[in-house]
């Protein structure tokens, strides 16, 4: 749409529609924020009124406008929007039961919830840098498919706390740099934080910041609705991203407390409540709508059902169906698994000694290759990621058709935006930076498990086999923090062939991110026989099975060669050691019970990995040794590094005797 749809109903009523269920809800709850959707009722209102392009009755209709609520904990603006809009999921019930157990208007928006719910928010900033992967993906699925298909904007209601979070500035200069003309973000400047005033703790002239950032920037008064309305108009004529800064009142029409931080984060209270209904010409009962209310919103989702369908027949006549559908899947599970099984016979057959940070890039060969719609990526460590394959191209504001994405020094940013790319559908993307990097990384790596995102982290430099770069890089605590995360594959492939495995079970995730732990020092082939079974997607399993097990070594990545040394050492002195190799501790929790006994055994055992213990005592039990580390590491090459930590060969033999002889 280029121009303002018609104004069906009093906009009036329907943002104090939106204020009224906003108070009734918090105070129904005893709990939650008032004063944002109270004074953003008037914005929008006039963004879903007059621009919008979404239809209910199909909330996932790909060619929709995103509307992300990012400073989330003003989560009734959008429970109140959808259950006015006519979502079939949110009806006034759900309103009622706002913040309750089992009700889909949790206190912040969850994606998948309930419709309409683009993205969860919450966590301050994660919502802008989201969306900055909504808008890019939009641009590069417009290269591919065209303006017919796809031509959407992508709206963001952010406020102070958004803006004054770090991630929020990886964002808007990324968004900036790339030129992303159909982003536009709502500034919620009510000069009002938890504490009080806004200037308590910033004096950021966010317009400039903005503006340094290569945005288009417009001031508005945020309860002015034809201003509101030409800002926008302005904006999506503008090749840049835009920024509208929106001077609004906190709780706006409660008399006695907007404008001030008692309406952020508690109920407004009966009396307040009542004199808000006066102050607003609102007679009506807590929870009740008028009708003409309702028309006036639904006639917005008409709007979108008319232009939906005429998408619809877009799309059927366009000759671009089958492609553009495709995009939206799964991978071709047929054609992946060809070109996989004949690479893996090659490995077998090659059997290199290589990083598994290289064994990826070349896994990552043959998936790239075979898939159209992979978007890789690195936050400035290309080369030490090998997370670019030969025939990839940058994406840029000159070329969305690209399918590589040179993040920056932006580790966080990187992580949303990644979420956001995979949340707008049409691509697979992966972006890499070094391990010790992922708690720069965490909060969006939450959010993707959360969401149950199938990102994929390409995280290198995986132990302090790194070497001489020190313990600033090398991620002792880190797996095991990693590990702890519900709903996230961790995997810490052992050779090239378990990397080609662990990429199989990253691209054909549907419901859960995977975190890819690479080496830097070069490690041989430890499997040497043909399984036709993907044996990483079981987390673990036998790698040498004696008649008599007398010992269990389990280990993981670098130190699984290690462990197999060490079983050699052992049965020099007739001590038979199995070998387990456990590239996956998740996965390996959610086998059967009998095969992880099967695997374990119920001989000792002793861990190793050149890591933390912690979470190993799952798998270890009582009668167990651990080899790996207790502090940090320390400056120095990496074979020396093992020697000094004592993560050696013959200290696994060391403790398994131990163990054996106590």
């Amino acid at each position: 749409m280029n121009q303002q749809a018609k104004i069906t109903a009093s906009e009036d009523l329907m943002a104090n529609a939106v204020r009224a269920l906003a108070m009734d809800a918090v105070q129904a709850a005893n709990s939650g924020h008032p004063g944002a959707p109270m004074g953003l009722a008037d914005v929008a209102t006039v963004l879903f009124n007059r621009f919008m392009n979404i239809d209910p009755a199909d909330h996932t209709w790909p060619d929709r406008d995103r509307f992300v609520l990012s400073a989330g904990h003003g989560s009734m603006l959008l429970y109140a929007i959808n259950h006015l809009l006519g979502y079939d999921d949110m009806d006034i019930g759900q309103v009622r039961n706002f913040r309750q157990l089992g009700s889909r208007t949790a206190g912040h928006p969850e994606y998948g919830h309930a419709k309409g719910i683009e993205t969860t928010t919450g966590p301050l900033g994660q919502g802008i840098s989201t969306a900055v992967g909504m808008a890019l993906a939009e641009r590069m699925h417009n290269a591919r498919f065209g303006g017919e298909l796809v031509d959407h904007y992508t709206y963001v209601i952010a406020g102070d706390g958004c803006l004054m979070e770090g991630i929020s500035h990886e964002a808007i200069d990324f968004a900036g740099h790339l030129g992303l003309g159909r982003l536009i973000l709502f500034w919620d400047d009510n000069k009002i934080t938890i504490d009080g005033k806004t200037d308590l703790s910033t004096s950021t002239d966010q317009n400039k910041r903005f503006e340094a950032a290569g945005w288009h920037v417009q001031s508005v008064d945020g309860h002015d609705k034809d201003a509101i309305a030409k800002a926008i108009e302005t904006a999506r004529a503008d090749a840049r991203p835009s920024m509208i800064a929106c001077r609004t009142v906190i709780g706006f029409g409660a008399p006695n407390k907007q404008g001030t931080s008692a309406t952020h984060g508690a109920p407004l209270g009966p009396e307040e409540i009542a004199a808000a209904r006066e102050t607003l010409h609102w007679p009506h009962a807590p929870f009740e709508i008028p009708d003409e209310v309702y028309a006036g919103w639904r006639d917005i989702a008409a709007r979108g059902a008319t232009a939906r369908a005429k998408w619809t027949a877009s799309l059927e006549t366009s000759g671009k169906a089958e492609a553009f559908e495709a995009s939206l899947d799964l991978p071709d599970e047929k054609a992946l698994g060809t070109a996989m099984t004949a690479y893996k016979d090659k490995l077998l057959a090659d059997a290199p000694k290589v990083a598994t940070r290289k064994a990826s890039e070349m896994a990552l060969e043959v998936i790239n290759a075979t898939l159209p719609n992979t978007i890789g990526g690195s936050a400035d460590l290309t080369g030490s990621n090998n997370t670019r394959t030969r025939d990839m191209v940058p994406v840029s504001r000159d070329n969305y058709g690209g399918d590589y994405i040179h993040y920056g020094i932006r580790e966080h940013g990187m992580a949303a935006v990644m979420n956001g790319i995979s949340l707008h559908g049409g691509f697979v993307p992966y972006g890499g930076t070094f391990l010790v990097f992922a708690d720069y990384c965490r909060p969006a790596i939450r959010l993707s498990a959360l969401m149950e995102q199938p990102v994929t982290y390409v995280m290198t430099h995986d132990s302090i086999g790194l070497g001489e770069d020190g313990p600033t890089h090398q991620p002792v605590e880190t797996l095991a923090g990693l590990r702890s995360m519900p709903n996230l594959n961790v995997i810490r492939p052992a050779d090239a062939l378990e990397t080609a495995e662990a990429w199989e079970i990253a691209v054909s995730s549907e419901a859960t991110p995977t975190m890819l732990c690479l080496s830097r020092q070069g490690l041989p082939m430890v499997r040497k026989e043909r399984s036709a079974e993907n044996l990483t997607a079981r987390g673990a399993y036998l790698l040498r099975d004696p008649d008599r097990r007398d010992v269990t070594l389990i280990a993981t990545g670098s130190e699984v060669s290690l462990a197999l040394d060490a079983a050699d050492r052992l049965a020099e002195d007739g001590i038979r050691a199995a070998v387990v190799s456990a590239p996956c501790f998740e996965l390996f929790a959610k086998q059967p019970a009998a095969y992880r006994e099967k695997v374990l055994g119920a001989a000792p055992r002793v861990g190793v990995e050149a890591a933390v213990a912690d979470g190993w005592h799952r798998w270890l039990g009582s009668w167990s040794a651990f080899v790996g580390m207790d502090g940090f590491g320390a400056s120095a090459p990496a074979e020396e590094l093992y020697e000094h930590f004592n993560i050696t060969p013959s200290a696994v033999v060391t403790a398994a005797k131990s163990l054996l002889s106590a």
